[in-house]
């Protein structure tokens, strides 16, 4: 059986220029989707992939930018094929930036595979339920808001927050409990500052983790376009690491913000009529092309679970990126700004932050068999606290009752205890449940009434003195 020939075909008919898009005349048999070079005038090849299709006109969208290109002297060249990236285990421990060029100074990848970037959603009824706990260190997210393998759970932050740190902490401790089982980072920057790049870079490589990793970076400085590029390249990475080559892949992608505004430039660009706050009408369909790129597939032993971070704009979490997101993933962080101004770290508000599939990833063989009991009294303690803390501003200390001062000091204790911990600081999950053990243990047992009798009497600190 003969292979396919496939035939590029070049055009000089480029008769506009658009912000990230050039509009290119009298093409036929052009694809959605299709790979295409760019040829500027003095010889230099950019790279693209069309947007738009119809009989008369195709749309590129050109991953390097337009600068410098002019109609006349511009050559168009239609590959017939999709976008792809090559890969292979040697992308393990390597660098690229965010068109998926090695920048590390290392030898080119000898490739395995070279698959479409744009890759599927899992087809839903291949899918297999994430049941697994990963393990962050965090004890914010792996006490209160656990994370499971083959989630998609995000990160809500705000300008200024140390959301990058955080990002950078998940990424040096995130582990699977089964020393057997082979688990990777994969971690795509969008539009991040060469400070930051140096940050994250430099943390990588002092922890260690640069050789469990792969990094895509795409710079403030580079094209804006190419944030549409990135994600897909790390995602396309994670699918042939995870399913071909049996690796539980942790993917974190920062910042979706930083995303959905080169795709507002795009829908510009295009004269789209916009959506809510100038965002194209199908962003919702476009981050879902992302998110839905997650999770474990029935058969195969890997897995990708998924952390994108966001900055939400002025902290409003009804803005359409963190709204939009909400609906697809299942549950989120929120990084809180009155707890950054209070000097707790990591400032993660444990309250509004919620991950769905946390019942499935805890208990016993998986985390201890209190966990559940646990987190849902520590969640009321807190909350409770929360509250009195408003009633206090109204009334003052001195109106309060025994009982109320005793959940005033509690949560006071969960942000100072729990809640905040070293930037170097890794907990397990053992190690997390006995803080909140510790913090518990000065209530009565009357009031730990979401704990069973047995749950208390194996683990209440007071208890388990006694039986030592």
């Amino acid at each position: 059986m003969t292979a396919k020939t496939i035939i590029a075909r070049e055009f000089k008919t480029v008769n506009g220029i658009s912000g990230p898009l050039l509009f290119v005349q009298g093409t036929r048999n052009v694809a959605y989707g299709e790979y295409v070079e760019i040829i500027a005038q003095d010889g230099s090849v950019r790279h693209g992939q069309v947007l738009e299709t119809s009989f008369e006109m195709a749309v590129v969208q050109v991953f390097e930018g337009t600068g410098g290109l002019s109609r006349e002297h511009t050559i168009v060249r239609f590959t017939g094929e999709p976008l792809r990236f090559s890969v292979s285990t040697d992308v393990i421990g390597r660098m690229f930036n965010g068109s998926g060029k090695v920048i590390d100074g290392g030898p080119p990848i000898i490739p395995k595979e070279k698959l479409d970037v744009n890759g599927s959603p899992i087809n839903p009824k291949s899918r297999a339920y994430p049941t697994d706990f990963i393990q962050t260190g965090i004890s914010a997210i792996d006490g209160m808001n656990t994370l499971s393998r083959g989630q998609k759970l995000p990160l809500f932050s705000g300008n200024g927050l140390p959301h990058n740190e955080i990002a950078a902490q998940i990424a040096r401790q995130a582990k699977v409990r089964k020393t057997e089982e082979k688990f990777l980072l994969i971690f795509a920057a969008l539009g991040i500052t060469v400070d930051e790049a140096r940050f994250f870079i430099n943390s990588f490589e002092e922890s260690g983790a640069l050789s469990r990793s792969v990094l895509f970076i795409n710079l403030a400085q580079d094209p804006a376009i190419e944030r549409i590029l990135t994600p897909r390249l790390a995602l396309t990475t994670a699918e042939y690491l995870a399913f071909e080559e049996d690796y539980h892949v942790l993917v974190i992608i920062t910042d979706m913000t930083n995303y959905c505004e080169a795709l507002r430039e795009i829908s510009a660009a295009r004269e789209e009529v916009p959506g809510r706050r100038g965002y194209p009408g199908y962003m919702y369909t476009d981050l879902a092309s992302i998110y839905e790129r997650t999770g474990r597939v029935l058969g195969k032993l890997g897995s990708i679970t998924q952390m994108p971070i966001l900055t939400m704009p002025n902290d409003d979490i009804t803005h359409p990126i963190p709204d939009l997101t909400g609906y697809i993933t299942e549950g989120q962080i929120i990084v809180d700004r009155a707890l950054h101004r209070r000097g707790i770290y990591p400032p993660i508000d444990v309250l509004p932050s919620l991950s769905r599939l946390m019942k499935e990833a805890i208990g016993q063989n998986k985390t201890r068999d209190d966990h559940r009991e646990l987190s849902d009294q520590l969640y009321y303690m807190y909350a409770e606290g929360r509250s009195l803390r408003e009633l206090v501003a109204v009334v003052g200390e001195e109106a309060l009752t025994e009982r109320d001062h005793m959940y005033l000091r509690a949560a006071d204790r969960f942000e100072r205890e729990f809640v905040s911990q070293g930037r170097y600081e890794e907990r397990s999950i053992e190690q997390t449940l006995d803080i909140g053990w510790d913090i518990l243990s000065s209530f009565p047992e009357s009031e730990l009434k979401r704990i069973s009798l047995n749950t208390i009497q194996k683990y209440h600190p007071a208890k388990r003195s006694k039986v030592s």
